[in-house]
């Protein structure tokens, strides 16, 4: 089996470019979507082992793309991750409640990146 395929739905390509850095270092593969329409898109084709999905998205924002993931059957199981500058009061409730598994602000600590994607990744049920 290959290494693990992380989507990460991100407008900003300094931002792929880094947590893809991050990502592709530690092991795993990765692929973009730059929009929330796209990224749910891609999630439902090609089934990755966990999204990472920014919350302020053009096309779709990233609250409606979650939620879109997790009542579809197919994407329901697939471990959403939060990465979003949204760092206000009542932000991470709003993402766990659209989805999320989990939920990091940017600028984001890479430490606690790498290890909240090898918890989610080793954690997903088998489908």
């Amino acid at each position: 089996m290959g290494p693990k395929r992380i989507l990460v739905v991100e407008d900003s390509m300094d931002t792929y470019e880094l947590v893809r850095f991050i990502l592709e270092r530690n092991g795993y593969e990765t692929f973009l979507a730059m929009n929330g329409r796209d990224g749910v898109n891609a999630a439902a084709l090609q089934k990755p082992d966990l999204i990472i999905m920014d919350m302020s998205l053009p096309e779709m924002d990233g609250w409606t793309a979650a939620s879109m993931l997790k009542k579809d059957e197919q994407t329901a199981a697939i471990p959403l991750i939060a990465l979003t500058a949204h760092a206000l009061p009542g932000d991470r409730q709003r993402a766990m409640d659209a989805g999320c598994n989990e939920y990091i602000t940017k600028p984001m600590d890479l430490t606690e990146l790498t290890g909240v994607v090898n918890h989610w990744v080793n954690k997903r049920p088998v489908i």
